[in-house]
């Protein structure tokens, strides 16, 4: 059974950090691009991040120089350290995971990611 466990979402003041964690089980991590995901209230789910297993690393243009992703094979994890967060980076952040040579596509449940005062 797949699972992508996302932790690390909260309420966080305008120019603070978050990190965002997604441990994986039930698939060969390192066949997997793996990449983070948002949703604002009424607006489209948005790519943010990807990384591949080779450590090659893309970003939306609105978090570049502020956001890092990474991943951990020994644990099957991948990270996205977030900081100097702004009001506009509010959502519902999803990770993914896909397959580099497939179809096979995952999701996890998301988490909630509020930047206000």
């Amino acid at each position: 059974q797949v699972q992508l466990v996302e932790s690390g979402g909260g309420l966080v003041q305008p120019g603070g950090s978050l990190r965002l964690s997604c441990a994986a089980s039930g698939i060969g991590f390192s066949w997997y691009v793996m990449g983070w995901y948002r949703q604002a209230p009424g607006e489209q789910r948005e790519l943010v991040a990807t990384i591949t297993s080779g450590n090659s690393t893309t970003y939306t243009d609105s978090v570049k120089g502020r956001f890092t992703i990474s991943r951990d094979k020994a644990k099957n994890t991948v990270y996205m350290q977030m900081n100097t967060l702004k009001p506009e980076d509010t959502a519902v952040y999803y990770c993914n995971a896909r397959h580099s040579r497939s179809v096979l596509n995952y999701w996890g449940q998301g988490t909630q990611v509020t930047v206000s005062s």
